[in-house]
């Protein structure tokens, strides 16, 4: 046979889907869309969601026995992989004392000492029930402790679906948002400004217009929900100094990249020190938990000591505490950052040259261990608008080929993957192969 036509990549069967589907036609009878989250719908992919049975390392499986390497690893809190032993032992421990008490546990204080004994940047926390609740938070703190009602975000970052913040830009460089959402009110936009990332005069208009009324300026240091649109280290240290010149509260939202990109997350990395920081599920294993911190002074304004409210029922609940205590332990090994770094670096690297060097118009972007499927041939992309939405037709296609070959990527190309440290060589060179086939069919499509 030529090897012309022996060596043509052909696409895989579709898997089987059976069970899955008749799970979602059941959803959909209890639920919008038949899920409890939009994304999951796989409506920018091909095919019926997947409904997961179990994971265990680095895998899971769905309810039909298909087996996926997985790199969405719950949107990034997994990062020992999942159903980790030691996080699962400890909150078995814990469990069997009690789930919920609705008060005070030593788990909050041992949880507490990790995460402040190893981050230079908060001196006090507040342990809250999700990132959304953990920004939602700052943000009103940020109001109560300056005294002011206006914030700033940047287009292409997502802070959560708290009304202030599903605000998306109007026309012009510096606008008042217009409402991403049906049923937020237009005075809640009328109180966030939204300017383009990494564009310094656009920040300094800002500040112009709006001078001593802006309580707080909120970013995503390492913005990884729109895509990873990696921004300078000039641009959020111009970030700082304006904020400090305005008496402006800079907030730095880490539900992604805090403890991904180092336990210090992305303050650590580009060491820029923020007022307030907010922090996720990976803190809690990936139980329903976040975080918000800042120095002793600011955060001294929450009650019961300060006149911000803010409470919670399950705030500080002793199973997340646990698993939080358990994945964080891990995180503090000697050279556990720089293990998992360095072979998402080689994944992404090998990936990289591979599309290079067959011309293929893919960037994979990385930081820590997160990366980004980029069709496209810019060698960066720092804002929003940078992405060509016909893009993300490659990336369908290519979601479709490695679900038929065993991998599990989120399923929409403007969403990031994570490598986790149960991401074996084995899984990894199993992975690129499946990678390189499913760009093969993408960019030889007829």
């Amino acid at each position: 046979m030529p090897n012309s036509i022996k060596d043509k990549k052909q696409p895989k069967p579709d898997i089987s889907r059976e069970k899955s589907a008749e799970l979602y036609a059941k959803a959909k009878t209890y639920f919008p869309g038949g899920v409890n989250s939009p994304v999951r719908a796989f409506k920018s992919v091909y095919g019926t969601p997947l409904f997961i049975a179990k994971g265990d390392g680095s895998h899971i499986w769905d309810a039909d026995g298909n087996k996926f390497i997985d790199f969405c690893c719950s949107w990034g809190p997994l990062i020992l992989g999942h159903n980790n032993v030691k996080v699962r032992e400890k909150v078995i421990e814990v469990m069997q004392h009690g789930m919920s008490f609705g008060a005070p546990t030593a788990l909050e204080n041992e949880l507490a000492e990790l995460i402040l004994n190893n981050n230079q940047f908060i001196e006090k926390l507040r342990f809250v029930s999700s990132g959304t609740e953990a920004v939602m938070s700052a943000i009103r703190l940020a109001r109560g402790y300056t005294k002011r009602d206006k914030i700033l975000k940047f287009e292409g970052c997502y802070h959560g679906h708290s009304d202030s913040l599903l605000v998306k830009a109007g026309s012009g460089l510096v606008t008042f948002g217009e409402t991403s959402s049906a049923g937020v009110p237009k005075s809640f936009a009328d109180e966030t400004i939204v300017v383009a990332l990494n564009d310094v005069e656009a920040l300094k208009e800002a500040f112009n217009k709006f001078k001593d009324q802006i309580a707080a300026v909120i970013i995503e240091p390492v913005p990884a929900n729109n895509g990873l649109l990696l921004q300078t280290r000039d641009f959020l240290q111009a970030l700082r100094d304006i904020c400090t010149e305005n008496g402006t509260l800079l907030i730095f939202d880490e539900v992604i990249s805090g403890f991904r990109i180092g336990f210090e997350g992305a303050a650590g990395y580009y060491k820029i020190k923020p007022d307030i920081l907010t922090y996720g599920k990976i803190i809690g294993g990936g139980l329903p938990v976040g975080c918000y911190g800042a120095s002793a002074e600011i955060m001294d304004h929450i009650s019961p000591v300060g006149s911000v409210y803010q409470a919670g029922t399950l705030s500080g609940n002793p199973v997340a505490m646990a698993a939080g205590i358990a994945q964080l332990s891990e995180l503090l090994t000697n050279g556990f950052y720089d293990e998992l770094h360095s072979k998402t670096e080689e994944f992404v690297a090998t990936i990289q040259n591979y599309a290079t060097k067959r011309n293929y118009k893919l960037k994979v972007f990385t930081i820590g261990s997160i990366f980004w499927f980029a069709f496209t041939d810019k060698e960066a992309i720092t804002k929003a608008e940078d992405i060509d939405p016909a893009s993300m037709e490659k990336f369908k296609k290519m979601h479709r080929e490695l679900i038929n070959r065993g991998i599990y990527l989120g399923p929409s190309g403007y969403e990031v993957g994570f490598i986790s440290s149960a991401h074996t060589k084995t899984d990894l060179e199993t992975a690129k192969r499946a990678i390189f086939e499913s760009l093969d069919l993408v960019f030889n499509e007829k």
